[in-house]
C-alpha cells in the first residue's frame, strides 16, 4: 500500500515521488497488487472541485492495480473522473509483465 502520509513522514517530502514510483516498480517485479491510497481526488470528493495537484496524482494512481478512495458527497462525480483519467493514461502507460512458462528442455527429463 502506498500512503503518501505515512510514506512522507518516513523519507521526507523531499523524495516522495521517487519512492512512490520505485514502490510502484518494486511491487511489479515481483507481481505484488499495489494500492494507491494517497487520499485521491479527496478535494473533489468533497467539494466536487478537484485540485491540479489532485488530477496529477490520480493519473499517477492508475498504475497501481487499486485506488483507495475516501467516501464523500460527491463519489459518483469522483469515480467518473478517475474512469476517464484511468482510460487516458493507459494510452501512456502500459505493464509489462512476462509470465514463466516451462523450459521445453525441462519436458525430456523424467522424475
Amino acid at each position: 500500500m502506498i500512503a503518501r502520509g505515512d510514506l512522507a513522514i518516513e523519507i521526507g517530502f523531499e523524495r516522495l515521488s521517487e519512492i512512490q514510483e520505485e514502490i510502484l516498480w518494486i511491487c511489479e517485479a515481483a507481481h505484488v497488487p499495489v494500492i494507491w491510497a494517497t487520499q485521491v481526488l479527496e478535494q473533489m470528493n468533497k467539494t466536487g472541485i478537484a485540485s491540479r495537484a489532485e488530477m496529477t496524482d490520480a493519473f499517477k494512481a492508475a498504475q497501481a492495480e487499486c485506488i483507495m478512495l475516501n467516501k464523500g458527497d460527491h463519489t459518483l462525480k469522483v469515480l467518473d473522473a478517475l474512469h476517464e483519467i484511468i482510460a487516458r493514461s493507459q494510452r501512456h502507460h502500459q505493464k509489462k509483465r512476462y509470465a514463466m512458462q516451462a523450459l521445453s528442455i525441462a519436458r525430456k527429463f523424467k522424475f
